[in-house]
């Protein structure tokens, strides 16, 4: 089969309609100099992107998206599918669809209503949307498309939830081209998922898929592009790049290479790095501060705030304590020294003091211990704010999950913040990355990297005091958080029984500290946040 098709994978803005229209016609302007007989945009790019949430329950904006996208419609010069929110006529459920709109000949020619509506992990869809129940093949650019969105492909098999229906099937014996608009989020192993599934959807319905799919960040979810057009033989067509905006052109008549296999710890940089710009850009944030401790958290975070957005546009505070090290100072001036940030001493030693004196009346009898140590975490996110307020910045927290898991964080502390950039990366992904970004040159001091993690705040402190060794902890977090397997089973698997109930326990009494933190860049199978929705008051026996 002779074919061009131009995939646009677009970073958008949820809701500039402006903007979007903007990014439509210059991609179509290039699809047509390309030479393309169809343009594929990702699911409900007419709208902004994925997901919307309750933006959407203000029917009047949803008309008006509706509205616009027909008269773009009228625009546009090559045969189109784009993704948009549909609204519908009181019935069953949601008055509003999450819809696929071919246009040809400058009008709408035909819709498609999703039919598999996910509801789990970050997903909520059934809350906005009525779900399709018919298959739709409609003719375009001198082919008989089937149209797909997004989870109408993911059958059981690879995204583990049975439906009642199969889109797929029903589109089998049917089409010249199966096209798949999508917006299906990132986490780590899910490319190589991905690329599997659209293969099989491929070889079964015996027709080349056409996949598009979002890119970028849109709050804690992260997108990361990888469109692709694959045939039932496996031959690919068309890779589009990870992490950026781009349009490709895919020539059925000329196969390409396959895309190589992804570098996991590669990966995880441009998506954190991507994360970050993204927030910033979407929610108008073009400066940023944040704490630098000598550590590895911050120095991680402060590199990748750099990488996303300039080293101009990144303000480190270096806020020594009491019980703060020669040797942390350092570190985090040779950091600043090497990313080109700028940096400001702000001590808190005095403020401490201060502290404690006022303190000392309600404190006297007491045993110094956990209160003391975290006024101090508490004094500096009073400062990292104080001073992100004047620079009209947001401020980063530099907390990585094995700690946001066990509670191992000063609510009102470290954990303030616009963004938690590391929230959903463990501690040994630190170090991992760390390395990886110290490859070419220590960008990152080695001391950072290879120091007994320490709070500081306490005399001889070490993490260890009150964790066991990261790589047991993560094995065991990773386990516990993203298999939901029960400690029973954590502990058949070969974990001490005394550790796994150490850390099961605190993952479940810190519920209330991760209810009030700051968004993190979702980069495993099950983050806290939208992923992960546990109550607060909850009783685990």
């Amino acid at each position: 089969m002779t074919m061009r098709m131009a995939l646009a994978q677009l970073d958008p803005t949820i809701g500039d309609l402006a903007g979007i229209a903007i990014a439509v016609r210059a991609a179509a302007a290039k699809a047509l100099a390309g030479g393309a007989d169809l343009l594929v945009f990702p699911e409900l790019a007419a709208i902004g992107g994925y997901p919307p949430r309750d933006l959407v329950a203000r029917r009047w904006f949803v008309e008006r998206q509706w509205t616009a996208l027909h008269e773009l419609a009228r625009e546009l010069p090559l045969p189109t599918v784009i993704g948009a929110v549909e609204p519908l006529e009181p019935g069953p459920g949601p008055s509003l669809a999450n819809a696929l709109v071919a246009i040809e000949g400058g009008r709408v020619v035909a819709t498609y209503r999703k039919r598999l509506l996910p509801t789990y992990d970050v997903f909520d869809e059934v809350r906005y949307f009525r779900p399709g129940d018919t298959a739709n093949v409609v003719e375009l650019a001198g082919r008989r498309i089937g149209l797909t969105i997004c989870e109408d492909i993911w059958s059981a098999e690879f995204s583990g939830v049975r439906y009642a229906a199969d889109p797929v099937a029903d589109l089998i014996g049917r089409c010249d081209l199966l096209v798949n608009i999508s917006a299906s989020p990132y986490h780590a192993d899910k490319p190589a998922v991905r690329r599997r599934l659209v293969a099989s959807v491929a070889k079964r319905v015996g027709v080349p898929v056409v996949y598009c799919n979002q890119v970028g960040g849109q709050d804690e979810l992260l997108f990361d592009g990888d469109s692709c057009v694959i045939g039932p033989d496996g031959a690919w067509y068309a890779s589009a790049p990870r992490w950026r905006e781009d349009l490709v052109i895919a020539d059925l008549a000329k196969p390409v290479a396959a895309p190589a296999a992804v570098d996991p710890v590669e990966d995880l940089q441009h998506a954190l790095v991507l994360g970050i710009a993204d927030y910033c850009r979407k929610t108008r944030q073009s400066r940023v501060v944040l704490g630098l401790s000598g550590g590895i958290d911050s120095a991680l975070v402060a590199t990748l705030a750099a990488d996303a957005l300039g080293a101009a546009n990144v303000t480190g505070l270096l806020m020594p304590g009491p019980y703060s090290s020669q040797g942390s100072l350092d570190d985090a001036r040779a950091l600043a020294e090497r990313l080109g940030i700028a940096s400001h001493v702000v001590p808190i030693t005095g403020l401490n003091q201060a502290a404690l004196a006022e303190l000392a009346p309600l404190f006297a009898g007491t045993t110094p211990g956990v209160a003391e140590e975290n006024l101090q975490s508490r004094l500096r996110g009073t400062l990292i704010m104080a001073a992100a307020n004047k620079l009209g910045a947001m401020a980063l927290t530099t907390g990585n999950k094995s700690e946001l898991a066990t509670g191992y964080c000063t609510i009102y502390g470290d954990m303030n913040g616009g963004l938690a950039p590391i929230g959903d990366v463990y501690k040994c992904q630190v170090w991992a990355l760390s390395r990886w970004l110290n490859r070419d040159g220590e960008r990152i001091p080695t001391a950072s990297i290879d120091k007994a993690p320490s709070a500081e705040l306490r005399e001889n402190q070490t993490d260890q005091d009150s964790l066991p060794p990261y790589e047991v902890l993560d094995r065991i977090l990773r386990r516990y958080l993203e298999e939901d397997a029960a400690p029973e089973a954590i502990i058949a698997g070969g974990e001490d029984p005394a550790i796994v109930a150490r850390i099961v326990r605190l993952v479940e009494i810190s519920e209330f500290k991760r209810r009030q933190s700051a968004p993190a860049l979702r980069v495993t199978s099950k983050s806290f946040g939208v992923g992960r929705r546990m109550p607060v008051a909850r009783h685990i026996g």
